[in-house]
Formats: structure tokens, C-alpha cells, sequence
């Protein structure tokens, strides 16, 4: 169904291809996961296959991609759009009209469908990705999670026979990830669809998958094969085959459930509970009865909450469970509705946006909406003037980052990981005693989310707070030493970070569902108490 045959790709004025010596090929009624650092070329590779690279995006592709036998050189996208459809990271940059039931009926439009055959299939996606609720919602009002829902559903009205998807987990809650997946297994299973898929969160695709192709980048060719042995050799793992590795299990197993057969006398090696990290500092921020109502929408009803020095507390909870809503609050220029905000003895919506910055920092759902510069080096820049930094500190604490992210490229070009990164630094660069971050962890492989979690913790350790909204429970088990877990607007769980999530199926790591009733929440832990045993 898509084969590649020696194909490379090569932008204007880059140094060496992105991609190079591609030699393919995914079989009809197969899920195929790409995986591979952030930058090495996935989301090229995905684009290559609808003909978006190089008809839109510019540059040079030498050999040739076939998709149900058209060449893609000789077909432009819009010849391909009854075969393939894509999803791409940024759900709301291809949203073309204003409501979850017209973008739902957009794709059929253009291919002049009936009417009574486009009735069908909404109602159809409606069901299989839970969104009948939002059927005549504006775009604009929807949480990023369901956003990506809409696009993932707009793609399959279609009924293309291969489905392109880049990062369609990223904004996603545990419980909606497994519905939307489940919804692809199916329509790989029972309809023979060929579905290729780009994620970071290898946790929870992997299982899914019929094959892996991991893209090692700096010119080197794909290698693919069957989930295990080709994620067992990649540096971008999931905690599952760590764990397989780190316990020497032959063959690597990439599901919970196999993991869970072989891990009996792992668990009698780990028999006493890993440590509980010690009490918090001073309070830094302070949410007494803070409420937020857009419109007929109680957002956030009631939330008192206390944040002291060293903290790390992630917040968590489906789509729509006022999250983002609570930390624009928190920041001091999102909605107030009611309650009361102290950060380090003031309310930040009192504060200029300079003296703001040094104070709370919140870096958005949409890090890019935070860049309006031409290239990297004047972001960073730009970053150390307004912070009253020596110059260079962004770019020092990108580097930590994102390392080799060149100083002239513009960040709209830059991968999602990589301008995720960008903005971080940015927003690291002023030292703000209270930092927000919502959603920090989409398009960021293992390695990088590990460089971020050790960031995030040293400026804990030097007594800052961090607060960050996220649904990547892998990095929360990593990172956060307390949990917030919201529903319908209000805290229903707030407590260490062990205690919270192994009490629950939803928001439970990898390592904890593998070694349960074991409190063992990463395979850096494990790994230590062997050591230490």
C-alpha cells in the first residue's frame, strides 16, 4: 500500500537531508509506528506519503514514494486525497470551518459525496470517538485534547484507505488516548485500513503496532521490524522495555500484560516501598475559592490550592476538566470569575508583564504562540534582554534541552519538539519563582522529557514551584512529587504522586501496573533499589 524506494529528502539551505536512504514498505490492513528522536525526520516521512513533501513544504525528494500504486512526485496532494488522510500536530493550524459537525463533513464535501452518505458517516464518527456531546460546539471553545479528537475524526470521514496521523495521542487524557486507538485497531482489524503513526508516547501505541520503523537521523537509514527487538536497540523506549531490559527478559515484551507474566520475581526482589520525597517550603502560590465561567460554563468551581517552595505538582484529568482554565487563572491574565491568587505575596494579574515573568511563568498549550521572532538565536536573545540575563543563558538552558537546534533557523521550521523547547527556555531564562506549564511534554521523545524532568527538578531544588498540567503519566511518575487530579471543575484527589496514581487504572505509569501491588513508579527507581540491594 506505501513503499518507499531509496527515497531522500533535502530542505533549502540545510546541511545534510532529513531524511536519507528510506527503503519501505507498509502492507495493506498494517499499523505501522515511527518512531525516532525529536527532528529525526518522522513528521517528513509522514508528509512525504500524501505528497505534502515536497509539493507544499519545498525542497528535494530523491527516489520515490508510492501510495496505492500513484507516485507521489506526479500527484499533488489534492490527487491523493481519496486515498490518504493525514492528521497532523497542530489539529487547530488544518480546522478550515467553525463547528465540530461541519469540520466532521468538510473532507466529504470536497470529495462530492451525497448528502444522505455524509449524514452517515458523521454520526458514525460521532460515536466511535465520543464527541455526539460536542457536535455543535465552535472549534474555538474546545480543549486541545478534544480538538484532536475533531481532526482525527474529520480524517476518517473520509474513509481513506491509509490514515497518516502525527502525534494523534499528545493532548489527549489516558481514557480518550485508548478510545481513539482502540477506534484505529479497529478499522486496521476489521476494514483493512493501513494506518502509519508518529507518536513520542511510545506507552501507549506500542502495543497496537505490527511493526516499528525507528529513524536513528544524522543520515543513517530506518530500521524496522517487530515492536520489540526494534524498540529494545532505539533510545527512544518505552518504560516497558526499559523494564524488560533492565530485568533481562527474553524477548523484550511490549505490552503490560506480557510484562506483568514475566515480572513474579522482580517483584519479590523489590519488596519495600521506594522513598516518599520530603515536606514542601514556604508557600509561594495560593488559590483560595478561585472560580472561572466562560459563559454558561463553570470551568473551575471552587479551587483552593497551596503550592510550596521545591514543590513539583503536576495536574491531572480528563479533557476538559478545567486544567488550562485554573493555570491561565493562576498566571494572572486568564479569566477570574471569583477567589483570590497570591504568588510569593502578590497577585500577579496586578503586575506588569515584565515584573510578571520574574514572578509566575506559564507556558501555554500553543508554545508557539509565544514566538514572534525570525530566528532562534534573536528568541533567545530577545529572552536574556527582557530577563535581565548575561547573554546566552536561554541559549544555554535550550542546549540542555534540545541540543543542536541551529541558531538561524526560524521556529516556525523548527520540529514541535524543538520549538516546545525554545519556549521552554524562554521561559526558564527569567528564574520566575512560580513556573506553569501546560502540557510541556508534547512532541518530546524520552531523552528530551528526561533532560526537562531534571531542569524542571533543579529549579525545584533551588526553591522555586512548579505546577504543570499534563496527561503524559510516564513523565508525572518521572517528575512530580504531588498530584492534583481534577473533574468537572474541581480537585478530587491532591496528594504525593505514588499515593495518587496507583490508586488509579487511568493515570497508573507502565513500572507501577507491571510491579503491582508495588508502589515502583520508573525503571530509574527500580534500577536504583537493585543497585542498592
Amino acid at each position: 500500500m506505501i513503499r518507499f524506494e531509496n527515497v531522500s529528502v533535502t530542505y533549502r539551505d540545510a546541511e545534510a537531508p532529513v531524511l536519507s536512504g528510506v527503503d519501505l514498505e507498509v502492507p495493506e490492513g498494517e499499523l505501522c509506528l515511527v518512531v525516532g528522536r525529536t527532528g529525526s525526520g518522522k513528521s517528513t516521512l509522514l508528509r512525504a506519503v500524501n505528497g505534502l513533501v515536497p509539493h507544499f513544504t519545498g525542497g528535494t525528494l530523491a527516489g520515490r514514494v508510492l501510495v496505492d500504486g500513484r507516485d507521489t512526485r506526479t500527484h499533488p496532494p489534492r490527487e491523493l486525497a481519496d486515498v490518504v488522510g493525514l492528521v497532523a500536530q497542530d489539529p487547530q493550524a488544518g480546522f478550515v470551518t467553525d463547528s465540530v459537525e461541519e469540520e466532521l463533513a468538510y473532507s466529504m464535501e470536497s470529495l462530492a459525496l451525497p448528502e444522505p452518505v455524509m449524514r452517515k458517516r458523521v454520526e458514525e464518527t460521532l460515536d466511535l470517538l465520543g464527541l455526539a456531546d460536542l457536535r455543535h460546539r465552535p472549534l474555538a471553545t474546545l480543549s486541545g485534547g478534544q480538538q484532536q479528537r475533531v481532526a482525527v475524526g474529520a480524517a476518517l470521514t473520509a474513509h481513506p484507505r491509509v490514515l497518516v496521523l502525527d502525534e494523534p495521542t499528545s493532548a489527549l487524557d489516558p481514557g480518550a488516548a485508548e478510545d481513539v486507538l482502540a477506534a484505529l485497531h479497529r478499522l486496521v482489524h476489521d476494514l483493512g485500513m493501513t494506518v502509519l503513526i508518529a507518536e513520542h508516547r511510545l506507552e501507549r501505541v506500542a502495543q497496537y503496532a505490527d511493526r516499528v520503523v525507528w529513524l536513528p537521523g544524522g543520515g543513517r537509514p530506518p530500521v524496522g521490524g517487530a515492536p520489540g527487538p526494534v524498540l529494545a536497540q532505539a533510545p527512544v523506549a518505552p518504560p516497558v522495555v526499559r523494564l524488560g531490559q533492565l530485568a533481562g527478559w527474553d524477548p523484550v515484551p511490549v505490552s503490560i500484560r506480557d510484562a506483568r507474566r514475566l515480572a513474579g520475581p522482580l517483584r519479590e526482589r523489590l519488596a519495600g516501598p521506594p522513598e516518599v520525597p520530603g515536606s514542601p517550603g514556604e508557600v509561594l502560590l495560593r488559590a483560595d475559592g478561585l472560580r472561572v465561567r466562560y459563559s454558561t460554563v463553570d470551568a473551575v468551581r471552587g479551587v483552593s490550592l497551596a503550592v510550596g517552595a521545591g514543590e513539583r505538582v503536576a495536574v491531572m484529568g480528563r479533557n476538559g476538566s478545567g486544567k488550562s482554565s485554573l493555570l491561565w487563572a493562576l498566571q494572572g491574565t486568564g479569566r477570574r470569575s471569583g477567589g483570590s491568587v497570591e504568588v510569593a505575596g502578590v497577585d500577579p494579574a496586578g503586575l506588569k508583564p515584565g515584573p510578571r515573568r520574574g514572578v509566575v511563568g506559564l507556558v501555554p498549550q500553543q508554545p508557539a504562540d509565544l514566538l514572534y521572532l525570525h530566528t532562534v538565536a534573536g528568541e533567545c536573545a530577545q529572552a536574556d534582554r527582557e530577563s535581565g540575563r548575561a547573554a546566552g543563558t536561554c541559549r544555554e538552558l535550550l542546549d540542555r534541552l534540545a541540543p543542536g537546534v541551529p541558531d538561524s533557523r526560524h521556529p516556525r521550521d523548527l520540529s514541535e519538539g524543538q520549538r516546545l523547547a525554545l519556549v521552554l527556555a524562554v521561559a526558564l531564562t527569567p528564574s520566575p519563582r512560580v513556573l506553569l506549564l501546560d502540557e510541556p511534554t508534547r512532541g518530546l521523545d524520552y531523552p528530551a522529557k528526561t533532560r526537562l524532568a531534571a531542569a524542571l527538578r533543579g529549579l525545584a531544588e533551588r526553591g522555586h514551584a512548579v505546577v504543570l498540567a499534563t496527561h503524559d503519566v510516564e513523565f508525572v511518575a518521572e517528575y512530580a512529587s504531588r498530584v492534583v487530579v481534577m473533574a468537572g471543575g474541581e480537585v478530587v484527589a491532591d496528594g504525593p504522586t505514588a499515593e495518587v496514581v496507583t490508586a488509579s487504572p487511568v493515570f497508573s505509569p507502565q513500572v507501577a501496573k507491571v510491579l503491582a501491588p508495588r508502589a515502583w513508579l520508573t525503571v530509574a527507581d527500580v534500577r536504583d533499589a537493585l543497585a542498592a540491594r
